[in-house]
This record gives structure tokens, sequence and C-alpha cells, in this order.
């Protein structure tokens, strides 16, 4: 499980996130919303230890992400927003790196689950964005993390590779916590059974996914407004 508890994180005197507050427990999938600079990334730095809060407490399966860094670290796969990759490395030998650093057991189920089988032994600058995405992703997956942080996982993808990000997203979810940021509001309602939108580091709204085509649209515009 994760606390996040009244947790505020300023920046040279700007509040980032403000005495923000939530759990989030195995199984489920939460769509991380909000516009940008509204404090998703911030956030979910805070939860990776990345980051110190000014204030309030944040636990992963009740250890302190500051005071307990590598023990939490070997919980989460962490896909960032830039997914930074060596790129003069192949595939391979970026995916066995990862793996010896993780002391990982499962990187041959991972690299089929991922689908990366046809790219293995090119080299990481050579691939496609789309590409680039699922070897981020199966560095995250490697080492069976309990829980998994993606930030904005499919930004500059085409539909249809955003559609197998997603696939992927979905496959993994069991027995899991995971997070994802997005501005494709049409992803959320594909992938997530749980909402939370920040606004100006605010949480505007934690619940349910709302149903019907365009209701999450239609939720996410009326608690800006409000």
């Amino acid at each position: 499980m994760i606390i996040v508890s009244k947790v505020t994180k300023v920046f040279n005197q700007k509040t980032a996130v403000d005495n923000i507050s939530f759990k989030a427990k195995e199984g489920e999938i939460i769509g991380f919303l909000g516009s940008n600079g509204a404090g998703k990334t911030t956030t979910m730095r805070l939860i990776l230890g990345y980051l110190k809060p000014n204030e309030g407490e944040i636990f992963v399966d009740s250890l302190d992400p500051i005071k307990n860094r590598i023990e939490v670290l070997k919980k989460i796969g962490y896909l960032p927003e830039n997914n930074p990759l060596y790129g003069e490395m192949k595939v391979i030998e970026y995916l066995d790196f990862i793996t010896k650093v993780k002391n990982g057991k499962n990187t041959s189920e991972v690299i089929k689950q991922v689908g990366l089988e046809e790219v293995l032994n090119q080299k990481i600058e050579e691939l496609s964005r789309g590409f680039k995405q699922r070897v981020g992703l199966a560095s995250a997956l490697i080492g069976a993390p309990k829980i998994l942080i993606l930030d904005e996982p499919t930004s500059g993808l085409d539909p249809l590779e955003q559609d197998k990000i997603k696939s992927l997203i979905k496959k993994t979810a069991k027995n899991k916590i995971i997070i994802f940021s997005t501005h494709i509001l049409s992803e959320v309602e594909d992938v997530a059974d749980r909402l939370i939108i920040i606004h100006q580091g605010h949480i505007v709204y934690d619940g349910k996914k709302p149903k019907g085509k365009g209701a999450v649209e239609k939720l996410f515009k009326k608690v800006l407004k409000d």
C-alpha cells in the first residue's frame, strides 16, 4: 500500500503540491490527471524518494521513501516522462544491465510480454519512439515490482503504439499498484479504474472512474472549472 498523508512540497517559495493525501492499494490502476505544472510528476518523485516533502508523510508498504530509499525502490518500477536510456547500447545489453542492477529473475518473460524479441540486437538510438517506450517499460517491469509508476507512458506515440502500451499496462495490473499520468483522457477511460485529479497542487477529485464514453473528459473539465 502507498500512503500519502498531508504532503506539501515547495520549490523556491512556489508550492508544487499542497497538503495532498491519498492511499493506493494492490490491484488498483490509478489515472493521475492534471494540466502541465499541476504537481503530478512532483508527487510521483516524492513517492519514489527522489524528493523530500517539506511537510507530511509518505509510506510505501510501511517504509519511508527517504529513510528506506533502497528498500522502497526495490518495490517500484518507474518509467519517467523523458525515459532516459543509453542509446549506444543494444536493447539486450541494456536489459541485461538493468537485470544485474535489480537482481531480476524475470527478464525473458518481460521481453516476451513487452514484445521486444525482434529488436534485441538493435541499438536503442536506432529504435522508433514506440519501441524506446517499450524498452523503458521493460526496465520498469524487470524485478517483478509490486508497484508501477508511469509518467506519461504514451507521450508522443502514434495511436497504434498507444494501444500497445495501454494493453501492456492492463496485462501487468494483476497484484500490483499502478499509477500513471497522462494528458490523453480517452486513455484513462480505457485503462484506469480510479482517478486522481490534481490542480495547482491540490487534489480536486479522487474516486472511481465515471462510466460512459467522454465521461472522464466531462468530469475533468468540471472539477477544474469548480
